[in-house]
């Protein structure tokens, strides 16, 4: 038994550990937060995790989608050129034990996703990090199916300490890593075997304080309920891991924490993050700015139809990546974001909806996996829920927000704008103060993407293609993409187009 497990005496789940309902339908909990930031794409996210666990004293827990432990975190390729002596290991899965056998303090844990486990028979040198990994006494690597059948556990969460927490979209697994200039043909983004893959956009949060230690106590929970040993909190530590590098952009700021979750065993639905879109794209007086891998929920784009028919709706954009990726994704999700967006501009009277993909310099495809939500410069959301049916209902999520509008942060607008400028500049390959011009000059965010040069890195209208009878039919009835889990072997009730707020589109 190591340090931080409850006794086995006492099998009961402490009280720091019952997952209990949230504040309101649409949010779990409010935490202070002495500091956060928005880290923007791998890169830096990889780089800052490695200075943050080197820092750890006490515990180190990592939960997602997928990890692979051949990845290189913090410098790249050119660690490889430093003699071993010299600094730690490059590859995340040597690392951890390094970091763990030279601190004799420090315990981790890491919960994966069990679907896929396989791949790691696959994946050469990682089966061996994880018979070192298991072979460890402080180090537990952990496969969660404590989801129904057809459901995931698809959260990205790291706790530090119980003073530092990350919650957003990265996971550390491979095909990930990649800076903000997303330039062509980057012999830096290369797999653990050597092959090349395209560019990424990512995001993810940084937090420290109470909103960490609440996420701690989340993560807790979720390793109970996955079958861990319940763990004791960490004890108060004065010095922070938080990463000497980073100048937060947020201080003294309260978090907002939302969830998704199936009911499964003792543990009952939770659909938060729904609710909590639903309430921010009501509450939208000006715009909606959204970047997110798809776009096939149905109650989202019921929600967004509702404001396109008003007198005067706001904005809304809508970055998303040119295609899916995998077989099962684009049949999937290409197909119902084609009859969604088409059923919502029959209703966008003011033409004031718009998807865009971003593309580099060369023209090449920027694989969009972020998922941020900033409404009115006064909402900045960041998680692991994408605009689908699976994040609202069938797949555990969390997502972390500011909302300036809270008593505690009014001073949190400005840099909401900030990092939304300096995100639009990213994707149109100009600086941020061009883009502040260009929002002036023409009043709305696709009219300054419109006029922006189309020389460099740039976003690209989506025009929907047409579709086959089959993908309709497909899409419709979200046969691979339904609201609960129940409908996973059953039509009841199902599809895109069940209630009377979105039309069929007829093309």
């Amino acid at each position: 038994m190591t340090r931080d497990e409850a006794p086995d005496e006492n099998p009961s789940v402490p009280e720091d550990q019952v997952d209990h309902a949230g504040e309101s339908p649409s949010v779990w909990r409010y935490a202070m937060a002495s500091r956060a930031h928005a880290v923007i794409d791998a890169a830096d996210y990889f780089s800052l995790m490695r200075e943050t666990m080197m820092r750890a004293q006490q515990r180190i827990m990592l939960i997602g989608w997928d990890f692979d432990t051949r990845i290189l975190i913090g410098g790249g390729r050119r660690w490889w050129n430093l003699p071993r002596r010299k600094v730690s290991p490059a590859r995340l899965g040597a690392f951890v034990v390094w970091l763990a056998n030279r601190r004799k303090t420090l315990d981790v844990r890491v919960l994966k996703w069990n679907f896929g486990a396989l791949k790691a028979v696959f994946r050469g040198s990682m089966m061996l990090d994880l018979l070192r990994w298991w072979r460890h006494p402080r180090i537990v690597f952990k496969l969660d199916s404590a989801h129904p059948l057809g459901c995931s556990h698809h959260q990205k969460i790291a706790v530090i300490d119980d003073r530092f927490a990350v919650c957003g979209g990265i996971d550390m697994a491979g095909d990930r890593w990649d800076t903000r200039e997303h330039l062509d043909n980057d012999k830096r983004r290369r797999r653990p075997r050597g092959q090349l893959y395209g560019p990424w956009h990512d995001c993810t949060m940084l937090m420290e304080g109470e909103a960490a230690a609440l996420l701690g106590k989340f993560g807790r929970t979720r390793w109970v309920q996955a079958g861990g040993k319940p763990m004791l909190p960490c004890l108060p530590q004065d010095a922070s891991p938080w990463p000497g590098q980073v100048e937060a952009e947020f201080r003294n700021v309260e978090i907002g924490i939302a969830r998704t979750r199936s009911q499964y065993a003792d543990a009952g639905e939770i659909r938060e993050i729904e609710a909590l879109f639903l309430e921010h794209i009501a509450r939208a007086r000006k715009f909606i700015y959204f970047e997110n891998q798809y776009f096939a929920s149905r109650k989202i784009a019921e929600a967004i139809a509702l404001r396109m028919g008003e007198p005067d709706p706001p904005e809304v954009i809508l970055i998303n990546p040119e295609s899916s990726d995998g077989w099962l994704e684009q049949t999937a999700m290409d197909g119902a974001r084609i009859r969604l967006v088409r059923s919502i501009d029959e209703v966008d009277h003011k033409r004031r909806f718009s998807v865009w993909h971003p593309v580099t310099a060369g023209g090449t495809p920027i694989y969009v996996h972020s998922k941020l939500t900033i409404i009115d410069d006064e909402i900045l959301r960041i998680g692991s829920a994408n605009l689908n049916n699976r994040s609202m209902g069938l797949d555990s999520e969390c997502d972390v927000f500011i909302d300036s509008a809270r008593p505690a942060n009014g001073h949190c607008a400005k840099t909401i704008r900030d990092l939304r400028i300096s995100l639009l500049a990213e994707h149109c390959g100009v600086t941020p103060d061009r883009v502040a011009e260009l929002l002036d000059q023409h009043g709305g965010m696709a009219a300054m993407i419109a006029a922006v040069p189309q020389d460099g890195k740039r976003l690209i209208p989506f025009v929907p293609r047409e579709l086959s009878d089959a993908e309709k039919a497909l899409a419709d009835n979200e046969v691979l993409d339904p609201e609960r889990p129940e409908e996973m072997l059953s039509f009841y009730r199902r599809g895109l187009f069940k209630s009377r707020i979105l039309r069929r589109p007829m093309r």
